[in-house]
């Protein structure tokens, strides 16, 4: 079963539930925020292949089946937990069962799920991105909620949330959403064309990137000062992409473009949360929709990627301690990454130039050495997969090893040390 990590510093519990009750209260007093006031009108149903087709591209485009389907279980039947700070929630039933699924919702009450973050019984958590699916259009909305009415209804209760008090209070809900749900996102880079705007909507609200890209305060709201700048996610960190971010780590457009189509590009594979949002989602993706994203990621004028700095020389490296990285390299790594570092094609990914070599936090880079990856597979045949060495190396040997790789494939500083790895353990 997938396990959807969206895991935040607790922060000062008391004032999260005083700040929420006090937002309830200024509701439920009836001072309610035009953020509730949404159109009751149902929108065009049937079965009209074209608007269902677009439908189920919309819940592609929109990674819904990421958190309601569960591995090997029924489409949209829910189940996938959802780690949060405040505790577990899983995903829900969307299918149209009537009793355990959307069965009973009109278009309009999808539509405020949607917007709103309010479902007919209670208000949701924004585990379910509602703060970034705000932006979909009420005509997309409509076409996505057509297509759900057409899976198979599956007779499967929701699992309870796993969330304790005073947080499994769902009214307090209606105290965050007038502080933290907002009608517009920033912008992360500039553009004026059809294909950017495009590109805009399918990242900032179908494919909310935001979600997993962007620090979280202590209430668990986007920090949208720093959008894009990457956050946590669970045991991984979500990099920084800015169109800053990525050309410091060597992106390109085409390279991007390849990446969200195949999950593989010259700078390495999706891995974690972001191999589902590849396979489930952006792999889907049109072509043009795949340019268009891309185009607003980097803007209608992209940054040149930085070039890597020549590498350290063998007397270097002795100066600088990284003798016995090179040697954990050639006896642990080599095998597969080959002594080069330019990978294996269809089994290994270059570490030479890799985006998370070259990434300033080398958190992945150290739990990834420490715990390895799971097996995936990838359109053009390619599987990919890498054994952990916890159990093989020590804190001192692969605190050497990432440092290593980062000062001779990364342009990074060679600063990681044994506390590091041994609080990734």
């Amino acid at each position: 079963m997938r396990a959807r990590t969206r895991k935040r510093g607790w922060g000062i519990l008391l004032a999260v539930v005083i700040v929420l009750g006090a937002g309830a209260v200024v509701l439920l007093s009836g001072l309610l925020d035009p953020h509730y006031e949404t159109s009751d009108v149902d929108g065009p149903e049937g079965n009209d292949a074209q608007l269902l087709a677009r439908g189920k591209y919309l819940a592609q485009a929109g990674d819904c089946m990421a958190c309601h389907t569960t591995k090997d279980g029924p489409l949209y039947a829910g189940g996938v937990p959802i780690e949060t700070p405040f505790g577990t929630i899983y995903g829900t039933n969307i299918t149209p069962d009537k009793q355990h699924g959307i069965g009973e919702w009109t278009s309009a009450d999808f539509y405020r799920a949607l917007h709103d973050g309010l479902a007919p019984e209670h208000p949701l958590y924004p585990a379910m991105p509602y703060t970034t699916y705000r932006g979909i259009s009420r005509e997309d909305s409509d076409a996505l909620y057509a297509y759900l009415r057409t899976v198979p209804p599956i007779a499967v209760p929701d699992k309870p949330t796993e969330v304790p008090f005073p947080f499994n209070m769902r009214f307090l809900m209606r105290g965050w959403n007038p502080l933290f749900l907002k009608d517009e996102l920033p912008d992360v880079s500039q553009g004026e064309s059809q294909q950017w705007l495009r590109g805009r909507y399918l990242t900032n609200s179908l494919g909310h990137c935001t979600e997993c890209h962007t620090p979280r305060g202590v209430f668990g709201q986007l920090k949208l000062g720093s959008t894009f700048e990457g956050g946590e996610l669970g045991e991984l960190n979500s990099p920084d992409i800015t169109p800053e971010g990525l050309a410091r780590r060597g992106w390109t457009p085409e390279h991007l473009q390849r990446f969200l189509a195949l999950g593989l590009s010259p700078l390495g594979s999706a891995y974690g949360d972001m191999y589902e949002a590849f396979h489930f989602s952006t792999r889907h993706l049109s072509q043009e929709d795949n340019q268009a994203m891309v185009a607003y990621l980097t803007g209608d004028q992209p940054q040149p990627p930085q070039a890597l700095p020549e590498p350290p020389q063998e007397q270097e490296e002795a100066q600088a301690g990284l003798t016995t990285g090179r040697s954990v390299y050639l006896a642990v790594c080599a095998g597969c990454h080959a002594v080069n570092g330019e990978g294996k094609p269809g089994a290994t990914v270059a570490l030479k130039g890799n985006s998370t070599v070259r990434n300033a936090d080398a958190h992945n880079l150290v739990h990834v050495i420490l715990h390895g990856l799971e097996a995936r597979s990838f359109p053009e045949g390619d599987r990919q997969s890498m054994p952990g060495f916890a159990d093989e190396l020590t804190d001192e040997q692969i605190a050497r090893l990432a440092n290593h790789l980062r000062t001779r494939w990364g342009g990074q500083k060679g600063d990681v040390q044994p506390g590091d790895v041994g609080a990734l353990r």
